[in-house]
Parts: C-alpha cells; structure tokens; sequence
C-alpha cells in the first residue's frame, strides 16, 4: 500500500495551514466567476449605449450641416438681391419710383465757416406724357399737352433725366461751380 505524506515542515506547513483543502475551491470560485460574467455584461451594454449615443450624434451633426448648407445658399441668394438693388441704376429707378428727384447744385461749409457755391432747390422734371385709356394710342397729343412741355433746348435734363453740372451754370453771371475742397487725413 502506500505509504502515507510526510509531514511538511516550517514554511511550507504555514502555508498548507492557509491553503483551503479540495472540498472548498469549487465554492470559491463561483463568486469570482459571476464578477467577471457581471463585468462583461456590463461592459458591453455600456458599450451599446455609447456607440448609439454617437450614432445619435453623427445623424444630428449631418442634419446641422444640411440646415448650414441651406442657410448659407439663402444668405448668398440675399446678399445677390442686395447687390443688385444696390446697384447706382437700381438705386435711381427706385427713387424716381418714390418721387425723388435729383438734388440742384450743391453748397459746401469751409472749415473757417464760408459758404462755398450756391445752393439750388431740387425740381421735379416735367411728368412724361402718358397716353389716357379713353384716347386711342394713335391719336395725336394734345396740343396744349404740347406747349406745357418744354422743349429739348430749354429741358436742363441730361440722357438720365438728372440736371447736369454744366446745364445749371450756363449762365453769364451764373457762379462757378467748385468742387469740395479736399479733407484732412482723420476728418
């Protein structure tokens, strides 16, 4: 038969002392089992809910840069519309629209306080002749309609109906048309 252990002794008996017998190293280990099933269940829910949370966050940032696109072609389609109705030829057909007029020849202030040129009141330019809905287009103008018009040599208006520089100083003892003295660098 066999012969039985020998008896450990000094440190190796300590720790034999310490080491459970076989009977309880499978109830030992159960407990650690579970904590790593527990941690990896953990871990990949943990993991399936970031990875929709980016989803969530990569179709909203996709929707922004849509909204961004949109938004930036209607802001460039306004600022064309600006441009154009800024336009010096869009400026005056909109005002004549409004019934503005051209300004007259303007005065300017020195800096010591004289009055340079002579200021003129603005006039309205004689209204175009308009055919009536009850006159045929053919008709000839009246002639009374005729006389009110002034004729092209007294009509101080140039091709774009403002008065020009030289049509209102045509006068003898018209005064001399100066311009603006030039400003100062900071004025």
């Amino acid at each position: 038969m066999s012969k039985p252990a020998a008896p450990l002794k000094g440190r190796a008996a300590r720790l034999a002392r310490l080491m459970p017998t076989t009977g309880a190293s499978s109830a030992a280990r159960t407990p650690f089992v579970l904590l790593v099933v527990v941690l990896l269940a953990g871990g990949l829910i943990t993991l399936l809910l970031l990875n929709s949370a980016l989803n969530e966050g990569s179709f909203r940032l996709s929707e922004l840069k849509r909204d961004t696109t949109e938004l930036t072609d209607e802001q460039q389609a306004l600022q064309r519309d600006v441009d154009s109705r800024s336009q010096p030829d869009a400026l005056e057909q909109r005002a004549r629209e409004l019934g503005m007029v051209p300004g007259g020849s303007p005065a300017f202030l020195n800096p010591d306080g004289t009055v340079q040129g002579k200021p003129t009141e603005a006039t309205a330019p004689p209204p175009s002749p308009t055919p009536s809905p009850e006159a045929p287009a053919d008709a000839s103008p009246d002639p009374d309609a005729a006389a009110a018009e002034p004729s092209a040599s007294e009509a101080p208006a140039g091709a774009s109906g403002s008065p020009s520089p030289s049509a209102s100083a045509t006068g003898p003892d018209a005064p001399a048309q100066n311009s603006p003295p030039p400003t100062s660098p900071g004025r």
